[in-house]
């Protein structure tokens, strides 16, 4: 995880900003509402719209991996959802040459659909020799619009219980794919690491689960998961880390087999390198520790 040399760091902007910036890429408050209370801590308007402009993601600068590298082989399918929308559209990104079955992953996108920042991410993946399967929540809306603003406007009118049953059936596909090995992981961020959570309540088969900053799921699920669990969070998160304790305690009840850490000084948002909220030092540790449990739980 690297990031884009010229982006300001997270302490550049005052703690209230920050929250305003989380509350505004939730939902809970709207472009307007965000540059008017902004303002209070940058001197006006101007600098609340420079402010947005600079914690507004750069795709194309924080980019690792180029979409035509040779050494991957990528894809698009549609997958059948029955029991959801009717079908949800995935970037299939895999080792080119690979002599042998390997792991699959699925990647679960934030609250914007997939976005470039998660296809790249499926591509990182694969470049650690698995199968990478990122599916677009937004597909019954025609998939990710190409504007963070847009996509965040259209991710609300999707009905959960149906995008929870189309992530569901993209779990399914994944874990069936001829060039895969059976084994099935999981890491989400964000919205993304709720849908992970969900996921390892609902899928037996699931190997590993890794939650990226997501909210946890029912908590009578969690009896119910089979995945061993490697939950990541942000020290600066108030409000996603006020729902671990309880989950922690179901997990601890049920004796689930889990790993969680809180990475101190760290914003929501920590392992997106296209954003100030990027913290480099908790990337990297998140992202090798996710690595070594896929590959100890995939590989098998």
């Amino acid at each position: 995880m690297t990031g884009t040399p010229d982006m300001l760091p997270s302490t550049a902007f005052k703690p209230e900003v920050l929250k305003l910036f989380d509350k505004y890429v939730h939902g809970t408050i709207d472009r307007r509402a965000f540059l008017n209370r902004c303002a209070r801590y940058t001197a006006g308007a101007a600098g609340a719209m420079a402010t947005l402009a600079a914690l507004t993601p750069n795709f194309a600068r924080a980019q690792q991996v180029k979409p035509d590298d040779a050494r991957l082989l990528a894809s698009h399918v549609e997958i059948p959802s029955p029991k959801g929308y009717g079908a949800i559209k995935a970037y299939i990104v895999r080792p080119s040459g690979a002599d042998r079955k390997l792991p699959v992953v699925l990647v679960i996108h934030e609250n914007r659909g997939l976005n470039p920042h998660i296809e790249d991410i499926a591509r990182r993946l694969a470049l650690e020799n698995v199968i990478a399967v990122a599916p677009d929540a937004l597909t019954p809306l025609g998939g990710y619009p190409g504007d963070e603003d847009k996509a965040r406007a259209a991710f609300g009118q999707l009905d959960q219980q149906k995008t929870r049953e189309d992530f569901m059936a993209a779990a399914d596909y994944a874990q069936l794919l001829p060039e895969g090995n059976g084994n099935l992981g999981v890491v989400g961020f964000c919205y993304g690491g709720g849908v992970a959570n969900m996921l390892a309540t609902r899928l037996p088969t699931l190997k590993a689960a890794v939650p990226f900053y997501g909210a946890p799921p029912p908590l009578d699920g969690v009896p119910h998961i089979k995945a061993e669990m490697l939950l990541h969070f942000a020290g600066n998160d108030a409000r996603v880390n006020a729902g671990w304790p309880a989950y922690e305690a179901a997990l601890k009840a049920a004796h689930i087999h889990y790993e969680a850490f809180i990475y101190d000084g760290a914003e929501h948002g920590f392992n997106n390198d296209t954003t100030p909220r990027f913290n480099p030092d908790a990337a990297k540790l998140a992202w090798r520790r996710t690595l070594t449990l896929f590959n100890r739980t995939l590989r098998t």
